[in-house]
């Protein structure tokens, strides 16, 4: 590929499905459908604690099994801040912005791989 990736550990997600390619694709194409931000994001409006740690909880594991290594780290972060009882809006910001340039990433992965 040649355009870089840096949102997705190509290598590591390829190596999760036995280096099949269309299986990885299929799966990406399935994560640009999930829910899950926007259920984080709407817990955050309500300020609904247990489903913006649930949310999160979903978010954070899918983005480990796909291997969308910098949307985990920040997930991460901000699951373990719910958890703890606080809502920092700068770290869903930083989850949001991160969300959206993965799904680019994704983009370019499908294609280039498709």
């Amino acid at each position: 590929m040649s355009e870089e990736i840096i949102y997705i550990n190509l290598e590591e997600g390829l190596n999760r499905v036995n280096k099949n390619a269309a299986f990885f694709n299929k799966l990406l194409g399935k994560f640009k459908n999930d829910t899950s931000i926007n259920n984080i994001e709407t817990a955050f409006a309500e300020g609904d604690t247990e489903n913006a740690k649930n949310a999160s909880h979903t978010l954070k594991g899918l983005a480990a099994n796909l291997s969308l290594s910098e949307l985990y780290k920040q997930v991460l972060e901000l699951e373990t801040q719910v958890k703890n009882g606080s809502f920092n809006n700068e770290q869903m910001s930083l989850v949001r912005n991160t969300y959206d340039k993965t799904l680019l990433e994704i983009e370019k992965v499908i294609n280039a791989y498709g």
